[in-house]
């Protein structure tokens, strides 16, 4: 999957089209598959494998570093110094995706029923490009989307963001091309995600599907249990329904 290179806008705020913009994990696929499970057992045992960790305190850890940071990997980068690719590899890349993730007709059905002269379409995640090209490629949605925004795994620490910092909704701005943050909608599962999201002036849904816990307080100004929903969140992006042309 070869996306273009990052937009560069000229034109004013007024006249760009808006963006939505994408979260990948368990956001493009439900949560059932487990995805983040495995994931979260692999991030376990590097810790244990690379910090001399019991199972107990790489678990504590992992959910230290998600806390504090909303990725264990930055935590690991910037207090121990590990390898952030090999990481990757031992960790998103070691995932056994082929034989768990399925194209879903309804998934593609809702993105190709939005209307790309209203807004462009594209990818925000946390994960590195190769996991995020994998899932899309996997998903069979890699036509859909203009380009990603990831996590550089391959930065220096000191450059090395995810959201929900404000560097990262910024880093998508610019890579999308688009600089008015009233112009970037977006749809994300992470409550921490999606709160920073709106914090940092973007218009944001927050799925939380049926099984999930959803947040005491919301954390975004809409709140969604399917992607389908995004029909009504975002309804001015959708082509007309086949029921409504018929009606008139």
């Amino acid at each position: 999957m070869d996306y273009p290179t990052p937009v560069s806008t000229n034109g004013s705020s007024t006249s760009e089209k808006p963006v939505l913009f994408f979260d990948i994990d368990n956001c493009l696929y439900p949560s059932s598959t487990r995805v983040l499970n495995m994931m979260g057992e692999l991030i376990d045992q590097y810790m244990v494998d690379h910090l001399s960790l019991s199972q107990a305190d790489a678990s504590k850890l992992h959910q230290q570093y998600y806390k504090g940071y909303g990725l264990a990997i930055e935590g690991l980068v910037r207090h121990h110094k590990i390898d952030p690719l090999e990481y990757n590899r031992k960790v998103d890349d070691a995932l056994p995706l082929e034989d768990i993730l399925r194209p879903d007709p309804e998934v593609r059905r809702l993105l190709m029923d939005v209307d790309r002269s209203k807004v462009r379409l594209w990818l925000l995640t946390n994960a590195y490009v190769t996991h995020g090209k994998r899932v899309v490629h996997l998903l069979e949605l890699e036509d859909q989307f203009e380009g990603i925004t990831f996590c550089d795994y391959g930065a220096q620490a000191e450059k090395f963001v995810c959201k929900p910092a404000k560097e990262m909704f910024q880093k998508a701005m610019e890579e999308a091309g688009v600089k008015d943050k009233k112009n970037c909608y977006f749809v994300d599962d992470s409550a921490l995600n999606a709160r920073g999201a709106t914090h940092y002036g973007w218009n944001a849904a927050h799925l939380v599907e049926p099984s999930m816990q959803a947040p005491e307080h919301k954390a975004a100004a809409h709140q969604i249990s399917s992607l389908h929903e995004l029909r009504d969140v975002y309804p001015q992006f959708f082509k007309p329904s086949e029921a409504k042309n018929e009606e008139t």
